[in-house]
């Protein structure tokens, strides 16, 4: 299989960038990329029962503040991506955004992640997305649990990947 994107980089035969001509995963080389100025932005969505989401409109957990526990769940886990995705490089990131938002039956969480360097940081934003929003899910777990200890509202859902950019640096 080719991969024909423009700057994949076209280290085996088959253009496979993470795979030695062996078969062996590897991490691509990055050395010879410029840098350049690189942003990009996940959302993700956890879906929790109406009293949830009022009682963290109202500061009513008690384990605590829950979108200010999360909003630091999601950075540490931006600056640590390298540490839990195989293959992903150690990046400089120069800034992370976090903005929740509230609905009737979920709450929405955005991470952008900003950096100046020779790969893309959307792998970054979606461990901000998912740490984050599991971060809210183990904050509220005792108030969404049912009487048998289950979470039939209780959902992680839509973790996408809304924009990624890229701006050469001169």
């Amino acid at each position: 299989m080719r991969d024909d994107r423009p700057n994949a980089t076209d280290s085996t035969a088959d253009g496979l960038t993470h795979t030695t001509d062996d078969g062996d995963v590897q991490m691509v080389d990055v050395g010879d990329k410029p840098d350049s100025k690189r942003r990009a932005v996940a959302a993700g969505e956890i879906r929790l029962q109406s009293s949830t989401i009022e009682a963290i409109r109202e500061d009513g957990i008690g384990k605590g503040d829950v979108l200010a526990t999360a909003r630091v769940g999601a950075i540490q886990a931006v600056k640590h991506t390298w540490e839990t995705i195989p293959m992903c490089h150690q990046i400089p990131i120069t800034n992370v955004d976090t903005e929740f938002s509230l609905a009737d039956d979920h709450v929405e969480l955005e991470v952008a992640v900003e950096t100046t360097g020779k790969t893309g940081c959307e792998m970054e934003a979606l461990e901000g997305v998912t740490t984050g929003l599991n971060v809210v899910w183990d904050m509220v777990k005792a108030v969404e649990k049912d009487d048998e200890g289950q979470y039939p509202a209780t959902g992680i859902e839509n973790v996408r990947v809304l924009a990624k950019e890229k701006h050469r640096e001169d």
